[in-house]
C-alpha cells in the first residue's frame, strides 16, 4: 500500500464536489494519513477545521450548510442548494503538508518487527512492548542532539513579566524579543538572580506557620519582587543598575560581555515553571525557543526518514544489551553499527547545501573553489 493515498489535490488539503441542485448530502472522503502519528484524524471532526466555497463564494455554517461529523457529510439548508455543475470546493483549514519525510512510531515498530524479529533472525523473541519503550527511549536522546526538534512558543509579555514554560520543555535554545521591523533581539540570562522560597515571618524575625505545622511561603520572593521592579540592561546611558549592581564596577572598560547590550534579562525559574523576565521588556513579543524530547504528545512521536536506520539500530542494540544469555559479540557489534548510524543520520539531518554556505563565507579571507 502506498504511503500516499488519494489525490494531490486531497493532498494538499481541498475536495471538489460538483452540485446537483440539492440538498446534499455530500460525504467527504479525505484518505487515512499513514505518515502521521495513527491518532491524528485526517477527518475533520468539526465544522471549524474546514471551509466550503460554492461558485467560490465562502458558505456560513448553519446559515447555508450543516456538517455531521460522524458521516463526515455536509448537507446544504433550504433555499440553499448548489445549482447544477457549480463547483463546491471544501478546504481543510490546517492540512497535513509536508508529513511525507517523517514515519510514525508505529510504522517503526511493524518495521522492526519484521526484520529484526523472528525465527533465524538476530531476535529470536521480543514483546511488543519492549520494542515500544525502547522506540520512545530512542526518540526522546535523539531528540537531544539529532532530530530537528526545536520548537517555538511567542507570547506577549503582560505585566506578570512570567512567561510559563511549555509543557514539553526540556532546555532552552535562546530567549529574543521582536523589534518593529520583526528582527529577534536576543536576550540574555541574568546569572545573579533566582526567586528564591519565601519564608514568612513575625515582626521579631521568627517563621510563621501554617495550620498543618509547616512553614508559611509568600507567593513570591522579595529577591523577585526587587527583579521585577529593575529596568534590566536597556539603561546604557546610566551608571547603576538594578541587575547585579554590586559587579557593575568598570561596565564602562573592561565590561562583561554578556552585559553589553540593552535587550533586557530574565531567569528561567524551574520549581515554579516560568520565565521570568525584567520590568522593560513588559508589553513586548516576547519567542521561546527550546528543545522537546519528542514525546509530548502522540502526534509528535514520528522520525524524519534520514534517521529511520538509526532507529532500528538503536532498538536492537537496546534489546539485546538487556536480554540474557546474548553473545557479547552481538551486543559490541550493534554497538558500533548504532554509533555508526546515529552519526550518518546526523550528517543528514545537518542539512548543508554547498551554495549557502559558500555565500555565508564570502569575505571571510578564505578562498572558496566550487
Amino acid at each position: 500500500m502506498p504511503l500516499l493515498q488519494g489525490t494531490q489535490q486531497q493532498y494538499y488539503g481541498s475536495q471538489e464536489f460538483s452540485g446537483n441542485a440539492s440538498a446534499g448530502p455530500f460525504t467527504l472522503s479525505f484518505p487515512n494519513n499513514l505518515i502521521g502519528s495513527p491518532s491524528n484524524v485526517t477527518m475533520p471532526v468539526s465544522s471549524g477545521e474546514f471551509s466550503v466555497a460554492v461558485g467560490g463564494v465562502i458558505q456560513l455554517l448553519t446559515t447555508h450548510y450543516t456538517y455531521n461529523a460522524t458521516t463526515y457529510q455536509i448537507t446544504f439548508t433550504s433555499g440553499n442548494h448548489p445549482a447544477s455543475g457549480v463547483a463546491i470546493v471544501v478546504s481543510l483549514l490546517n492540512p497535513n503538508i509536508g508529513n511525507y519525510q517523517f514515519i510514525n512510531l508505529t510504522t517503526i515498530i511493524n518495521n522492526f518487527l519484521v526484520s529484526y524479529v523472528g525465527q533465524d533472525k538476530i531476535i529470536s523473541k521480543v514483546r511488543r512492548a519492549d520494542i515500544a519503550f525502547h522506540a520512545q527511549r530512542a526518540i526522546q536522546e535523539l531528540s537531544y542532539d539529532t532530530f530537528k526538534s526545536e520548537k517555538s512558543q511567542e507570547i506577549e509579555l503582560g505585566l506578570s513579566l512570567k512567561m510559563k514554560l511549555p509543557h514539553d520543555y526540556v532546555n532552552y535554545v535562546k530567549v529574543t524579543w521582536k523589534d518593529t521591523s520583526g528582527i529577534e533581539r536576543i536576550i540574555l540570562p541574568a546569572r545573579q538572580t533566582s526567586n528564591p522560597t519565601a519564608l514568612m515571618q513575625d515582626s521579631d524575625y521568627g517563621y510563621l506557620f501554617d495550620s498543618s505545622g509547616n512553614i508559611a511561603t509568600a507567593s513570591d520572593s522579595d529577591t523577585w519582587t526587587s527583579f521585577k521592579a529593575s529596568t534590566g540592561e536597556s539603561d546604557a546611558n546610566s551608571d547603576s543598575n538594578g541587575v547585579d549592581e554590586t559587579l557593575s564596577g568598570g561596565r564602562r572598560y573592561g565590561l562583561e560581555p554578556e552585559r553589553a547590550h540593552g535587550n533586557g534579562v530574565y531567569y528561567i525559574d524551574p520549581l515554579k515553571g516560568t520565565i521570568n523576565f525584567s520590568s522593560d521588556l513588559s508589553g513586548k513579543t516576547i519567542t521561546l525557543k527550546y528543545i522537546s524530547d519528542g514525546l509530548g504528545t502522540e502526534n509528535e512521536m514520528i522520525v524524519h526518514k534520514f534517521a529511520e536506520e538509526a532507529m532500528y539500530k538503536w532498538i536492537a542494540h537496546a534489546i539485546l544489551s538487556t536480554k540474557s544469555n546474548v553473545q557479547e559479540y552481538l551486543v559490541a557489534r550493534f554497538k558500533k553499527e548504532r554509533y555508526a548510524a546515529v552519526r550518518t543520520a546526523k550528517l543528514r539531518l545537518s542539512n548543508i547545501k554547498l551554495e549557502e554556505l559558500t555565500q555565508v563565507m564570502r569575505g571571510k579571507s578564505k578562498v572558496i573553489k566550487h
